[in-house]
C-alpha cells in the first residue's frame, strides 16, 4: 500500500538516491502551476497547428525563465515549453569547476528510461 502523508497518499520521489542535483549534468524538469491551475495560457487549434497561446502570466513566467539563465552563468537552457498549467525544459548545469572541463556530457545518463548518450551541445 502507497505511503500517506497528513492522510493523504503520495507517490515516492522521482529524485535519484545519492545524487548531488547541483552536479554538471542534463536535467529534465516539469514545473507545475499551484493546483495544476490552467493560468499561464490555453490551447488554441486552427485550421492547420495547434498552439499555447500566453496569458498575460504566462508571458511573466517566460520573462522571468529566461532571466534565470541570463544571471546564472552556470545554468544553460536547450528547450523549454509553457503549457497552460505546466512548463517542460531541458535545463543544463555547467559549474566553472576545473575538475570539470574535460567532462564529455555524451556520457551523462540520467536515471530511470532515458539516455542522453546521443545528446550533444547546443552551439
Amino acid at each position: 500500500m502507497p505511503e500517506k502523508f497528513r492522510n493523504k497518499y503520495r507517490i515516492a520521489s522521482h529524485r535519484k538516491p545519492n545524487w548531488d542535483y547541483s552536479a554538471d549534468a542534463l536535467y529534465f524538469l516539469t514545473i507545475v502551476t499551484q493546483h495544476r491551475k490552467c493560468n499561464l495560457g490555453q490551447v488554441i487549434h486552427s485550421k492547420d497547428i495547434s498552439f499555447v497561446e500566453l496569458s498575460d502570466f504566462g508571458r511573466i513566467v517566460e520573462t522571468e525563465w529566461f532571466k534565470s539563465f541570463e544571471i546564472r552563468k552556470e545554468l544553460f537552457l536547450h528547450e523549454f515549453v509553457i503549457m497552460p498549467n505546466h512548463l517542460h525544459a531541458i535545463v543544463e548545469i555547467c559549474n566553472e569547476n576545473p575538475l570539470n572541463k574535460n567532462v564529455d556530457i555524451k556520457n551523462v545518463e540520467m536515471h530511470g528510461r532515458v539516455s542522453l548518450r546521443n545528446v550533444g551541445r547546443y552551439v
